[in-house]
């Protein structure tokens, strides 16, 4: 039996929460194709198989935690699954003769054992007759929706008027089959976004300053150049890149926005790695573009494309998460009108997008409908004053009103 082994997937991580298993108990797996999803505090990650053979020995079923090192399955040699699917009977055998207790997986019989429960009462649903930590966890819910009591018959009302205390307050069903609740494990996702936040309210002085920009001329731009655009670099022009290169040039007018306080000291960073925030597959994560200041329109447009992509398939890496010096939010792909973000600790700004919407505004004395959009900063009070942070959204309204200024630099 070869071992599968929960990797070290960063410097400062030492436990994980198991995700999917993509190949299930007993089923055939080729070397170094991927088994099981696991999720860290900054990304999820995939195991590959460390050879061809059987998975064998589940121990960890999905939301459960492991640490770096635990064990986590099997994988047993044998022959590969004929041509028409069938196991070679070799590597199915130690399945079959191993008994009862071999059908029984370790999580399922850990619960069995708390709950004083006979496997022989539970039904079976994994591969092969195997019991499933989930095929207990139902046969438990079975069992106590089974001992709700039923309600009590109404009786009927007297003819005195019933007393007001005495009336019902409420028609909600109160029977436990339409009361149902789900306990799940908070995600080592989430629990890092939630910590990172509530250090971040603590920690920080945070305080959100808002300006509008008249979308129009992006709008136009893009729809001149949107077509070549594509056919040159093989990705769309998306209003992102616009903002990126914005945020760059608003960085260098004031650099407070771009530092972050370690102890005593304010470090001023004179690169831009910017953080794009986008909605992944186990939520929203930020990944990181290294170095904006170098990178033309069509390596930023890319870069988003590529990172959208792993992020949906839970393919992105830690260190596509890990520093930053500044963050992007487009809540606007949502629906989003107006909202305060916050910073992600120890950067000092977050520049927070919304949707764009046509409404009627004044330009040289003439009332015109215009697609306007509400940006906001929120800032670290500690490092950026109201007037920096103030000058910073202007600087973002006034390039994106007039886009040439990005390539004339002024």
């Amino acid at each position: 039996m070869v071992e599968v082994k929960v990797p070290t997937v960063g410097e400062s991580i030492s436990e994980v929460q198991i995700g999917r298993w993509l190949k299930q108990q007993d089923e055939w797996v080729e070397a170094d194709e991927d088994l099981v999803e696991i999720e860290t505090e900054k990304a999820s990650v995939q195991i590959p198989s460390p050879s061809a053979g059987y998975l064998r020995n589940i121990t960890k079923q999905q939301d459960e935690f492991a640490k770096v090192g635990d064990v986590i399955a099997q994988i047993e040699a044998g022959e590969a699954p004929s041509a028409n699917g069938s196991a070679s009977t070799a590597a199915a055998a130690p399945a079959e003769e191993a008994g009862d207790d071999a059908r029984v997986m370790p999580a399922a019989a850990r619960l069995i054992a708390e709950h004083n429960l006979n496997p022989a009462d539970i039904k079976a649903t994994g591969p092969g007759g195997r019991l499933l930590k989930e095929d207990v966890v139902d046969h438990i819910s079975g069992a106590t929706i089974s001992k709700v009591p039923a309600a009590a018959p109404k009786q009927p009302a007297p003819a005195a008027v019933k007393k007001t205390e005495d009336r019902p307050r409420t028609s909600l069903m109160t029977s436990g089959e339409h009361r149902a609740e789900e306990v799940k494990p908070l995600s080592m996702l989430r629990r890092t976004i939630a910590a990172r936040l509530v250090e971040a309210q603590h920690n920080a002085a945070l305080l959100t300053t808002f300006n509008e920009i008249d979308m129009e001329p992006v709008k136009e731009l893009r729809s001149k150049y949107k077509d070549a655009f594509q056919k040159k670099h093989g990705v769309k022009l998306g209003f992102m890149s616009f903002f990126a290169k914005a945020a760059v040039e608003a960085l260098r007018r004031f650099p407070a926005v771009n530092s972050e306080i370690r102890g005593n000291n304010i470090v001023y960073r004179h690169y831009y790695d910017i953080g794009i925030a986008i909605g992944g597959g186990k939520g929203l994560v930020v990944p990181i573009l290294r170095n904006v200041e170098f990178m033309s329109f069509a390596d930023v447009e890319r870069a988003i494309s590529d990172f959208a992509d792993d992020a949906q398939s839970n393919r992105l890496n830690p260190q596509d998460l890990d520093g930053g010096t500044f963050t992007i939010s487009n809540g606007g792909i949502y629906g989003s009108l107006l909202s305060t973000p916050i910073v992600n600790p120890p950067q000092s700004g977050i520049l927070g997008l919304h949707s764009i919407q046509d409404r009627p505004v004044a330009v040289n004395g003439q009332v015109v409908i215009r697609p306007m959009m509400y940006v906001a900063l929120t800032y670290d009070h500690r490092v950026v004053d109201g007037r920096e942070a103030v000058s910073f959204l202007r600087v973002i309204k006034d390039v994106l009103e007039d886009p040439a200024r990005l390539f004339l630099e002024v």
